[in-house]
Order: C-alpha cells, then sequence, then structure tokens
C-alpha cells in the first residue's frame, strides 16, 4: 500500500499548533501528533490524527511506516516554566525528542529522494544577558549576539538549532561514503506569543496574555514580573505566518538557518495599561517573583529581525494597537462572553 504524503505538526494541540493546521489544511493533508488526543474540532480539518509521545520510538517507527513525510513542524516542547522543576525531563523532551525527529526526516528524505524542510520554533529563551544593565545597554540584538542561555528550555532550544544545523550541513561527515541527510532545517526564535484562542500554558514570557484573560474573567492576577520588565512579543497569527512564510522561502535566499522575528515590546505596566482600558475593573498587581523575574531580565529587550525581512520578506501585520484592538479583545470577549 502507498504511504500518504502528509506534512506532520508535533504537539499539534498548543497554542501554535491550533492556528498552524488550520492554515497548513488548506493546501496540505496533515498528520497531527500530539502527547494527548487531538480534539475533534482540530481532527476534522487533518487526513489523520495521533495520540503519541515523541520520545516513543516503536511510536515514530509506526507513523513512518503508514505516512510519507514531506515536511516537520516539530512544536512539541516542555515549556520553560515547567522546565525549570523538571530539567533533566525537559532534557528528554525538548533535545531527545527533537534529535528523534530530525533522524526520522533523514529517514524519509532517503525513503522518498527529496529533501524534509524542519521547521523548528525557537525562542529568545536561547539567549542570555549577564545582567539587567547589560540587556539595557544591548538594547536590538541580533541572532549571534547573547547566546548564554540561564533556564533549561534556552539551553534547550539553542542546543537543539546546533542540532539542526548538524543534520542538514554536517551529518556524518567522517563516515567513509559522504552522507547527505536531506535535512532543510529552518528555525525562528520566537519572542513571547499571545493569543486569544488558547489559555497560557506554562511560559514564562506569558504574563501578558494571562493578565488578559484573568481580567476578562473578572479574576484578580498578580504580575510575576515587575512594571518596567520589557520583552518582544507577537501576535499569534504573525507568528504563524511566520512559520509559513518560511517554509515558503526559495532556500538559496537564506542567509542563515536561525532568524529572529518580532513586532513589540511594551513593557509590562504597559501591558497592564491597555488591559485596565479595556477592563476598567481589571485587578492587576506587580508581585514580582526573583527568580522568575532573573529569567526574563536575562531576555532582550528587542531583537533585531531585520536578516528575516530581508531573506524572506518577513513582516508583521499586527503592531501593538492593532493586536489588542483587532485580534485579542473580540476574540477574548466573544471567548468568555463578554
Amino acid at each position: 500500500m502507498r504511504r500518504k504524503p502528509v506534512v506532520l505538526i508535533t504537539g499539534a494541540s498548543g497554542e501554535m499548533g491550533h492556528g498552524l493546521v488550520s492554515q497548513l489544511a488548506k493546501d496540505h493533508d496533515v498528520l497531527a501528533l500530539d502527547i494527548k488526543e487531538v480534539e475533534p474540532e482540530l481532527s476534522k480539518m487533518c487526513l489523520a490524527t495521533m495520540a503519541g509521545d515523541i520520545l516513543d520510538k516503536h511510536m515514530l517507527e509506526r507513523l513512518v511506516s503508514e505516512y510519507e513525510i514531506h515536511a516537520i513542524f516539530h512544536l512539541a516542547a516542555l515549556l520553560s516554566t515547567r522546565s525549570e522543576f523538571t530539567p533533566e525531563t525537559a532534557h528528554e523532551v525538548n533535545v531527545t525528542g527533537t534529535m528523534n525527529l530530525l533522524k526520522l526526516a533523514v529517514e524519509q528524505a532517503r525513503w522518498h529522494g527529496k529533501p524534509v524542510k524542519f521547521l523548528f520554533p525557537s525562542s529568545i529563551a536561547a539567549y542570555g544577558t549577564s545582567s539587567l544593565e547589560a540587556k539595557i545597554k544591548a538594547g536590538r540584538i541580533n541572532e549571534d549576539q547573547c547566546l548564554e542561555p540561564i533556564s533549561m528550555y534556552g539551553c534547550n532550544k539553542l542546543y537543539c538549532e546546533h542540532l539542526g544545523r548538524y543534520y542538514s550541513r554536517h551529518y556524518r561527515q567522517l563516515a567513509a561514503e559522504s552522507h547527505v541527510s536531506g535535512v532543510d532545517f529552518r528555525s525562528i526564535r520566537f519572542p513571547g506569543l499571545i493569543s486569544a484562542f488558547t489559555v497560557p500554558s506554562g511560559g514564562t514570557s506569558d504574563y501578558g496574555p494571562e493578565m488578559l484573560h484573568a481580567a476578562a474573567q473578572e479574576a484578580p492576577y498578580d504580575c510575576f514580573v515587575r512594571e518596567d520588565t520589557r520583552i518582544p512579543f507577537m501576535a499569534m497569527p504573525d507568528a504563524i505566518d511566520a512559520l509559513l512564510g518560511l517554509m515558503a522561502a526559495p532556500v538559496e535566499k537564506l542567509t542563515t538557518q536561525v532568524y529572529n522575528i518580532a513586532a513589540f515590546n511594551p513593557s509590562a505596566g504597559e501591558f497592564a495599561e491597555l488591559v485596565k482600558k479595556a477592563y476598567p475593573q481589571a485587578k492587576i498587581q506587580f508581585v514580582p517573583d526573583a527568580r522568575r523575574q532573573a529569567i526574563v531580565d536575562s531576555w532582550p529587550s528587542d531583537v533585531d529581525d531585520s536578516r528575516a525581512r530581508r531573506d524572506w520578506a518577513f513582516k508583521n501585520e499586527y503592531d501593538l494597537k492593532r493586536a489588542f484592538e483587532e485580534y485579542l479583545l473580540p476574540n477574548i470577549k466573544k471567548r468568555y462572553g463578554a
């Protein structure tokens, strides 16, 4: 029986997976994989869905036997806050899981004789500035600066970027016969992502969306960072479009395999003021958690994304004002019946 050509999305039930499935399914047959059963609303857009662990090699072998995979969007990960509580588990999921998928891409490229595009969402957590003063002095940083992450999640993401480069450019370079892996690795270091449709699920940058979701439910919110905390953010639709744009980019146009992108970078206090303007009853307090604050303080206040804008014409559609007024507020209010 001929195997079915598909685009594989791991972590399909997460914040980014929802939007990516709905866009990719318009032009591709999608195989959605998640640790839990994919919800029916998402499942009906896919050719097939699977519940399974990316650490389960037998499950991945069964997947390979049934499907011909031409692109992989590897979204499955243990996020930053949870990773600090279980760093060894985070390493297994985030690094070993990624290596399993890279090996799968190599096998698939050999079987069908075409490169497999491997889209990997990295993070600003891959960065690490030595102090808050150094962060302020650095300003907008490019892809090659300040790469000393202090969180397990950031270490995992940075190492997986290196794994991607190795598998695509240097795979088995000392073997008796040269090996072309067939992996076309492409990665984006995402800023904090804000979604109107899914509840934040453990990211250290989630204080922004958390305060908005709390206000919409008339629940008090204690923000775990200072009011002056500043990192880059992006509305989820722009993040989805960026992944699809990088996927479609001709390989000869790409000058690196890892790209920064960003859209806006309000302080936590400025974000809170926007929330209070929309929800005057919002009860937001700033109660910094010293340990989480230290992690956020190590991330850049802004990033230089000129390479993405030049190489594959990245352009964010949502600035902060439009993200709030046209994307977040209408959908949040609809979600909670406001």
